[in-house]
């Protein structure tokens, strides 16, 4: 059996061009965001109110004291409401 050491170096050789064009390819893409009008109108949005802000500092001093109860039922229907549209 004979065996062609060139063609062996033909394939190095191209191996090496490939991946010098996916190097290059690589340079040329960029990553793109884009944002949605909807996100946009959120952004815009004036920060949480007054009465909002209280009521979750109030719920937050309840969590750490450990005097936060949760209402299983209203939790239930929730979930259900939300599942279930």
């Amino acid at each position: 059996m004979k065996i062609n050491p060139m063609h062996s170096v033909k394939a190095y050789q191209k191996s090496q061009e490939v991946q010098e064009r996916q190097k290059k390819d690589h340079v040329k893409k960029q990553d793109q965001v884009e944002i949605s009008p909807e996100a946009k109108k959120l952004a815009n949005t004036p920060g949480i109110s007054a009465d909002r802000m209280e009521r979750v500092q109030e719920v937050k001093e309840q969590v750490n004291n450990g005097t936060y109860k949760v209402n299983p039922e209203e939790v239930a229907k929730k979930l259900y409401d939300f599942w279930n549209k």
